[in-house]
């Protein structure tokens, strides 16, 4: 056994690293296995699924429009992948959890009692900022393009490109309202201090409002009313997190 590393507190050895490697694989079958399971049992249910999904848009939808197909492969397809999407989306609390159980031991004990609140906030915050994206945000966009089409043009939109523009922005939300845990990691591992985030929150604010153009339509009201939740939260983890 050959030693690798070696302090007052800790030894790697070539015995360590593997174990910790074979565990990490362990761990990362035990997600796939779980995304696999989701996927097969959602395929049976992958028509209906699609029509829940699509809701938001035939909402909207003027009289006589629908969404349409421009693939000839898309009727199945596109409700195969919907369903594939949704396993990997339910699949990431099981992540987060044993993302949170491999880095545990090696944490510190006035670090440990945080691990359990912080991950399940992760996996609160994640689907709020799904939720949100889903119920809030998408209904918004929806509304904004098609009434700005002319009245010459039939709203037709492909489902594809539907699918994959609704799970750009739910998953780009659900990472975005993991600011707070990501503040509180921040500022609680040393890299950064409150008082220096406090210094920074005038660009972080341009960069709130930065994602909030990027991912809303072209007016001042939508950009706002996605940035400032993202401040909001951020100003929660800030009050939340701890110098270390």
């Amino acid at each position: 056994r050959r030693v690798l590393f070696r302090s007052n507190q800790t030894i790697m050895t070539d015995d360590s690293i593997s174990n910790h490697l074979l565990e990490l694989r362990s761990r990362l079958l035990k997600v796939i296995a779980l995304f696999t399971v989701l996927s097969v049992m959602g395929i049976p249910f992958a028509a209906d699924i699609y029509e829940l999904i699509a809701l938001p848009l035939n909402q909207l939808l003027p009289v006589g429009s629908t969404m349409i197909a421009t693939e000839v492969s898309s009727p199945f397809m596109a409700p195969l992948k919907l369903v594939l999407y949704l396993a990997l989306l339910l699949t990431m609390p099981w992540l987060f959890y044993q993302t949170w159980t491999y880095v545990s031991p090696g944490l510190k004990k006035n670090e440990e009692k945080f691990a359990g609140p912080l991950m399940l906030s992760t996996i609160i915050l994640f689907f709020s900022g799904v939720c949100f994206a889903f119920y809030v945000v998408c209904p918004i966009i929806f509304k904004f393009f098609i009434g700005m089409a002319p009245d010459s043009i039939l709203v037709l939109t492909d489902i594809n490109q539907y699918l994959n523009f609704i799970f750009k922005l739910v998953f780009a939300f659900g990472i975005a309202f993991e600011i707070p845990v990501a503040t509180i990691l921040l500022v609680n591992s040393g890299i950064t201090t409150k008082a220096y985030l406090v210094k920074a929150r005038p660009y972080l604010i341009i960069l709130f409002l930065v994602i909030g153009m990027l991912l809303t339509p072209p007016d001042v009201f939508s950009q706002l009313f996605l940035a400032l939740p993202m401040w909001l939260l951020f100003e929660i983890g800030i009050l939340i997190s701890r110098d270390k």
